[in-house]
């Protein structure tokens, strides 16, 4: 095998994102349902024998050293493998979003590598790494939609039922550093007991109905950051109003400047501003990749 072409690396939104607590070493408890959508990336590998590592930018523009050199460097290490690569990047997928798009690409990048390189490393080799990268990274190697919880290491599947949706990003990005050390952020939201309710969607969850994700998955919760964030950013309160405008209940994904609605089957978007980046969206049951690796150990 020497190349791999048009490898995919799709985007999620946080259906909800609540801060539960905070540990000792100053590390935020969260709670998240990590939902994949169609939004993605596009990554080409073509095989080096000298060990290099080259990237090529053939969409928006990336950092001279991103997540995707740090995760092929990061497999080198692990590995002792010699072998390089040369990686052409399609970035669609808004940065400081909160999509996850840069952990999205670092996974799929071990994952590519992994067969490029014939490493043959199961899927828990490959979360290690993953997880030392960034703490969404694990999530995409898994490639299933999940609760996610802790500081990101807890990932239960869920499956989630098919539904469209409107993404609206403004032109601000927002630094996740800076929402998470704001002394304003709400740090003791409850606990939702919720990791249970496809087998038992009406038990647990029957006696506390504000944890009800089962029936209503995505209009359950809110998302924490989003009073920072609307601080911060005021580009985010304008793409809620302007979601809103058309009926659309909106709220933030993750710790970036991108809102989310679902949609109705039938219904079409206005015209956003013009320097907005703005889709129609359909979840995905599985991350494309599922299988890549073993998930033996």
């Amino acid at each position: 095998m020497r190349a791999l072409y048009d490898v995919p690396a799709p985007a999620k939104l946080n259906l909800f994102l609540h801060v539960t607590g905070r540990r000792a070493d100053g590390y935020h408890l969260l709670q998240s349902v990590f939902m994949l959508v169609d939004w993605c990336d596009s990554l080409h590998f073509e095989l080096r024998g000298d060990a290099r590592l080259s990237r090529e930018d053939l969409g928006l523009p990336l950092p001279e050293d991103d997540l995707i050199l740090r995760a092929a460097r990061a497999l080198q290490a692990a590995t002792g493998v010699s072998l390089g690569a040369h990686i052409g990047v399609e970035k669609r997928i808004p940065s400081q979003a909160g999509m996850g798009g840069g952990s999205s690409d670092a996974a799929t990048c071990l994952l590519a590598l992994n067969r490029l390189w014939q490493l043959n490393l199961p899927l828990q080799r490959l979360a290690a790494i993953g997880l030392a990268l960034g703490a969404d990274v694990p999530f995409f190697l898994h490639g299933h939609n999940a609760l996610v919880e802790g500081i990101g290491e807890q990932i239960s599947p869920l499956a989630l039922p098919a539904a469209r949706f409107a993404v609206a990003k403004p032109p601000q990005g927002l630094d996740t550093r800076l929402i998470f050390a704001d002394g304003g952020l709400k740090r003791d939201s409850r606990t939702a007991i919720i990791s249970g309710f496809a087998a038992n969607p009406n038990g647990e969850l029957e006696a506390n109905p504000e944890c009800d994700f089962a029936r209503n998955p995505f209009g359950f919760g809110h998302n924490d950051l989003q009073p920072v964030a609307q601080r911060l950013c005021p580009g985010v309160t304008q793409a809620l109003e302007w979601l809103g405008s058309q009926g659309l209940e909106a709220r933030m994904t993750g710790s970036g400047s991108a809102v989310f609605a679902q949609m109705r089957q039938d219904m079409a978007l206005r015209a956003a501003p013009a320097e907005w980046q703005v889709r129609t969206c359909g979840n995905l049951e599985v991350h494309p990749l599922v299988g890549w690796a073993s998930s033996d150990s």
